[in-house]
Parts: C-alpha cells; sequence; structure tokens
C-alpha cells in the first residue's frame, strides 16, 4: 500500500464531560477565560453573523491551549476533520484533475469499460465504447484532447451519471449513506497508473488552476467547465489556527487520496492527515479496487468516504473503531470537535461534531435542515467565500424528503431524539 492503512493512537478528545453541549443559555459565543492563551482567528477575513466567534469559542475551551476541568493539561490532542472539494478550497479539485487528464490524454483505454465499475449499465459501455473507439491498445492513453465525443461521454458519466444520449449510466444495488458509483469511478478512470504519476497530474492541474482568473471557464468536448480554483483564505486561516491550538487536523474527502494529498499541501495538510479513497494497487499500480470500512471489505467502492463512510473512515483511521462499530456514532471523548462541509456527503461527521459543526451553503438539502435547525447551538452556516449562491427561493423539505435513506429513498430529516425537522428557510447568505 502507498501508506499505512490505520492511524491508532492518535488524537481522541478530552473527556466526555467536558465535550457534551453546553446549556442553552450558555449557546452564545462567549470570551474564554483562557481566550488569551490560544491562537485566535484573523479579523481581517470576513464571517457571516457569529461564525467566527463560534469557532473560537470552541479553540478555546477544546484547544490544548486551555486546561480542562481538573485543572491539569490536556493529554489527549483534540480533532478537526474537514472536507475538501467545496469546503477548503474552491470548485472540485477531482473534477480539475480529471479535465486536466483529458487535456493531455492520461486517461488509459481499459480491456472493458464494463469492467471499470460493477455499476456500469450496458448503455454506458456502450457509449463510452463507440465514442473512445478501440484502436487505441489496451493500456495505453486515449486521445481525449482530440477526441471530444469521448471526453464528453466520461465528463458525463462522472458528473452527470448519465450518457450523453441522456442514458442512466450506472444500476444495481448499493447503499446510498455509503457509496455513490459515480464518485467511486473517478479513482476507477486512473486504473494502471502509478500512484506518484496521480500526483504529478493533481499538482498539474492544480497550479493550472490556482493561476487561471476567478470565474473563469473551459470548454471540454460540449461541456463547459470551471477553468479556476482557489483556497478559501478563511478556512486556511482557520486551519493554521486550529493548528496553533494544538488540534489534530485532518481532510476527508470523496475524491481520489493521491489527488486529495497534493491539494491539501496548499493548507498546510500532511498525508497521513489526509483521508480519501483508497485504491488497491498492484505491481505498484492502481487498480479499479478499493479498499473498503469497518466490516466492509475491499471492493468496487461499497463504502467509500461518502455520507455515512466518512464517519466509519474518521472512527476507523483517526480513533482506531473496529469492525461494524465504526459506522455507529460514537461517545464524545471519541469524536472529533470541529467538523466541515458543504454537502449531504459530508452530514454524518459534520453532524458528529461535539464543539462546532461548519457548513458552507450549497443548497444541499439535509446538511441544510440540520444546520439551520440548530439543535445544540452549535451549528455555524456560512455562505461560500467565493461566488455565493443566491437566496434558495423554496424551503429545504426537510419534513418530508431532505433525507436519503440507504435504499435511495427519500424521507423526513429526524434529530437525535427522533423528531422531524421541519422545513427550513435559506437565510445564510452573503
Amino acid at each position: 500500500m502507498y501508506r499505512r492503512t490505520v492511524l491508532t493512537g492518535v488524537a481522541l478528545t478530552a473527556v466526555a464531560a467536558a465535550l457534551t453541549a453546553a446549556p442553552a443559555q450558555a449557546e452564545t459565543p462567549h470570551k474564554s477565560q483562557h481566550r488569551h492563551h490560544c491562537p485566535q482567528l484573523s479579523k481581517k477575513l470576513s464571517w457571516f453573523g457569529e461564525n467566527r466567534a463560534k469557532l473560537q469559542r470552541t479553540i478555546d475551551e477544546r484547544g490544548t491551549c486551555s486546561d480542562d476541568r481538573r485543572g491539569g493539561k490536556r493529554t489527549h490532542r483534540p480533532v478537526a476533520a474537514f472536507d475538501w472539494d467545496n469546503t477548503v478550497v474552491k470548485n472540485d479539485s477531482t473534477d480539475a484533475t480529471i479535465v486536466w487528464a483529458l487535456k493531455h490524454d492520461k486517461i488509459l483505454r481499459p480491456k472493458s469499460w464494463s469492467a471499470t465499475s460493477k455499476w456500469l449499465t450496458p448503455a454506458a459501455h456502450k457509449a463510452l465504447t463507440e465514442a473512445c473507439g478501440t484502436d487505441v491498445p489496451v493500456g495505453s492513453p486515449l486521445p481525449t484532447s482530440k477526441n471530444a465525443a469521448c471526453a464528453d461521454e466520461i465528463l458525463e458519466v462522472r458528473g452527470e451519471a448519465k450518457t450523453m444520449g441522456g442514458e442512466e449510466a450506472f444500476e444495481g444495488d448499493w447503499n446510498h449513506r455509503r457509496t455513490v458509483p459515480e464518485y467511486a469511478w473517478v479513482p476507477q478512470l486512473f486504473a494502471g497508473h502509478t500512484v506518484p504519476e496521480l500526483r504529478a497530474y493533481a499538482r498539474a492541474a492544480r497550479d493550472e488552476a490556482l493561476a487561471a482568473p476567478v470565474g473563469s471557464e473551459q470548454k471540454i468536448g460540449t461541456h463547459t467547465v470551471p477553468a479556476y480554483s482557489r483556497y478559501y483564505a478563511q478556512q486556511k486561516d482557520l486551519i493554521r489556527t486550529l493548528q496553533k491550538a494544538g488540534f489534530d487536523t485532518y481532510i476527508v474527502s470523496a475524491g481520489s487520496e493521491p489527488v486529495a494529498e497534493e491539494w491539501a499541501t496548499g493548507v498546510g495538510i500532511d498525508r497521513k492527515h489526509t483521508i480519501a479513497i483508497r485504491s488497491v494497487l498492484k505491481h505498484g499500480k492502481i487498480t479499479t479496487a478499493m479498499e473498503g470500512c469497518g466490516d466492509v471489505p475491499a471492493g468496487q467502492g461499497e463504502a467509500i468516504p461518502y455520507m455515512d463512510g466518512k464517519r466509519c473512515v474518521i472512527n476507523e483511521q483517526i480513533f482506531g473503531v473496529d469492525g461494524d462499530d465504526a459506522w455507529e456514532k460514537q461517545k464524545p471523548s471519541r469524536r472529533i470537535a470541529v467538523g466541515g462541509g458543504d454537502a449531504d456527503t459530508d452530514v454524518t461527521f459534520v453532524g458528529d461534531a461535539t464543539g462546532t459543526h461548519l457548513v458552507l451553503n450549497r443548497n444541499k438539502p439535509e446538511i441544510m435542515c440540520r444546520g439551520y435547525d440548530d439543535a445544540d447551538g452549535r451549528w455555524a452556516v456560512n455562505p461560500m467565500f467565493i461566488e455565493p449562491l443566491p437566496v434558495k427561493s423554496e424551503p429545504y423539505p426537510c419534513a418530508t424528503e431532505g433525507f436519503t435513506n440507504p435504499d435511495g429513498s427519500l424521507g423526513p430529516v429526524r434529530r437525535d431524539d427522533g423528531s422531524v425537522i421541519p422545513d427550513q428557510r435559506d437565510s445564510a447568505h452573503a
């Protein structure tokens, strides 16, 4: 493997009693008696409402710069975890890497497109085969820089889970809170490459995107996609401040791990603190198989860091929880203190945070329902820092279909006590 699978023995938060939510009347952010000892978030960077104060309170309360309730120094480092794409960085770094690979002919022709994913439909196999052709030898680069039809089909399957003809690209059964085939398909697209090769592609894509003007776009086939990316200054400052305050700070992404690792270096997160989809290697090369989590073994992507899968990898790889227990919400002393995300793919682990649940508003229903409901007074909903979305005109359907069930059906979003969250109006905007 290209790095160790389980990171045991690191970063447990303080004792459970110190991590439970404060009484409702104490939820308003306040100055800690230890505040002057803790690194401070920059006041030059804009946050929505009281979000900076909420985050600073958690840094003051949970950081190793403060004393615990027994009067001694904390013996375990608190943990913070963040999604990557559109949470720490504007736009999707995985998609940027795919686009770069398509422009530079880095996708290798598979023996059969149907072998790239266990869920790929016959219609998708046919569309990809016809568009990309069979003239190129198996294992050789497809000329996607010149073959717009091939690039189009790949982007459509990845982005919309459909063919260019509008047919479904994936079918079958999967747990919709543990995986999604078009996400798992990304590392499968890079089968045949080595991890260092994929890291090099990610670096090249990153450098190109960071150099492009904010708001710029590019055309690949008939697809118009973002050409630029930026690290959010507020998130870089938050991560830096958390690290100074003694937090073990991780990236947990549903993208390919070598890609996430390369991009994460830009905010001071090293490889051992970056968790994403981890491909199984054979003779040093990426395969279409990937590691599982908990009681789910390695396979074709049945369990990836997606929705409940992000909780699983955090429990397993950070807190050392084994087997099917890794899928369960742990006691407060074995949970992250700060969690940040932007989409329903992040809702479970962000909800597990005991200090602050940070949400960037991209109008994703379940995480926005929980964020606006603010059941424990510790949710912090913030507009995107670059090109924030306009106000959503209709309420989020929290009471009826905001929650995605394991079978893919929709239902009401419920609090921990089982009560249904009422529909929520969109309100966190620049």
